[in-house]
């Protein structure tokens, strides 16, 4: 088939196109700009990329998929109601792209794409599709000839529930995405509740209170007991977390902090359950080597080392900044430095306190402004919030060579840091302005 993907540059709808095209169809997209996303796409799976969107990019296709972000005013979504295209939002085409694999899918609030990409490791003959892009295999998707696939199951539009999972494995489970859920905390639960019920084997950290609470029988992960002699190391001068795990020995990971033992041990177990031996599993442990905007180390100097975080929400960030301190002190480094990108509006207000508390380790801390990730403008007092930090309100960053610069509106430098570790956190742009690619 032809398959046209509108919003394909997003991390979701490039993976679903990338797994297409290695199904045997033939893939388009469109998207308002250019990233390295499309540019995969245009020049590794031969997709016709339109910039921005155009009515004439879905002539002659025979289905259209979009993101959950394309509205109904779209030029493409338009063109394709009036010439009778079957067009489906990401969440419904999960139906038939993944209603006939053996799906082993990974959901939670965090971590989940860090353990989906281990799974992915850990099963390596497998399809994996996940929300982030691997290090290991440099990209959100890997093809397989065969019909298991590691998922990365997204709760925020409760398109989990369309991924026809065999095998559910659940990090941890807290509210995030409420307006989805019209801040109904019941709704919200039941459709983690539904999802694991669709699952055959569920795999679970059985100490999070919604998951201990729930009577399913599962597969249990209790981090407390179960992971234990957990330790920091360098191997190649790169952070790595040692642990153990039930009776089944030492395991090394790329990483540092406990929960990233977590992220490990769930899919550990979730790789035993589906057939692998244990001495096999340690091994491709070792070949993951994190995924991009997680604790991605982007500059590695002996005077600074700079870090690409995605994490966007408190919980994220606090588990980031103990894993820094830590790192901080097997490196030798005296301060860490952060610069916050706030994603949402909504995200920002409902963690507003949250948020306040999880940079308390940070002895500078620079706030850029909110990504508005389409939402309207909504006035919030950071500067007021964060009153009691060392603080800089900045427009946007850069990095040259491994001096990163702090920009005030008119683009001039008002602070730079070249010394210490320097971490930027946010699901936005700033991936790219601490890189220097924007």
């Amino acid at each position: 088939m032809k398959i046209h993907f509108i919003g394909i540059g997003g991390i979701g709808i490039s993976a679903l196109a990338k797994f297409m095209a290695g199904e045997g169809h033939v893939i388009s997209g469109s998207d308002i700009r250019q990233s390295e996303i499309t540019d995969e796409l245009a020049l590794k799976y031969g997709a016709k990329i339109t910039i921005p969107h155009h009515g004439d990019a879905v002539e002659g296709v025979d289905m259209v998929i979009h993101s959950a972000a394309v509205r109904k005013n779209n030029p493409e979504y338009i063109r394709a109601k009036e010439l009778g295209i079957p067009l489906y939002a990401r969440k419904e085409a999960l139906k038939f792209i993944l209603g006939d694999k053996k799906v082993y899918a990974v959901g939670g609030a965090h971590g989940k794409s860090t353990t989906s990409a281990m799974l992915a490791e850990l099963l390596p003959e497998s399809n994996a599709l996940i929300g982030a892009i691997s290090k290991a295999f440099h990209s959100n998707v890997r093809t397989a000839p065969n019909d298991d696939v590691v998922f990365e199951a997204d709760e925020s539009d409760a398109s989990f529930l369309n991924c026809n999972p065999y095998m559910a494995i659940v990090t941890n489970v807290e509210p995030e995405h409420m307006e989805y859920y019209e801040y109904n905390l019941d709704r919200f639960y039941a459709a983690y509740e539904e999802f694991l019920r669709l699952a055959e084997v569920r795999v679970v950290n059985a100490e999070d209170p919604f998951l201990a609470g729930l009577e399913l029988e599962s597969v249990n992960l209790y981090p407390s007991r179960d992971i234990r002699d957990i330790e920091y190391i360098l191997i190649d001068e790169e952070p790595h977390t040692r642990f153990r795990l039930k009776e089944y020995g030492v395991f090394d990971v790329f990483g540092l902090g406990a929960h990233i033992a977590l992220d490990a041990s769930l899919a550990i177990l979730a790789a035993l359950h589906a057939g692998e031996d244990v001495e096999t599993i340690r091994q491709n442990l070792r070949h993951y080597k994190g995924i991009k905007k997680r604790f991605d180390i982007i500059e590695n100097g002996t005077e600074c080392v700079i870090f690409d975080d995605y994490g966007h929400h408190p919980t994220e960030i606090k588990a980031t900044m103990d894993a820094l301190k830590d790192y901080a002190k097997m490196r030798g480094f005296k301060k860490i430095r952060a610069i916050w990108q706030p994603h949402k509006y909504s995200r920002t207000m409902d963690n507003l306190q949250g948020f306040v508390d999880c940079f308390a380790d940070a002895d500078e801390l620079v706030i850029l402004p909110i990504w508005a990730a389409g939402e309207v403008e909504v006035p919030i007092d950071l500067k007021g919030a964060f009153s009691g930090y060392e603080l800089t309100m900045a427009e946007r960053v850069t990095k040259e060579g491994g001096v990163v610069k702090i920009l005030d509106k008119t683009g001039q430098t008002i602070k730079q840091f070249d010394h210490d570790l320097i971490v930027a956190f946010g699901a936005g742009d700033i991936t790219y302005q601490i890189r220097g690619l924007k």
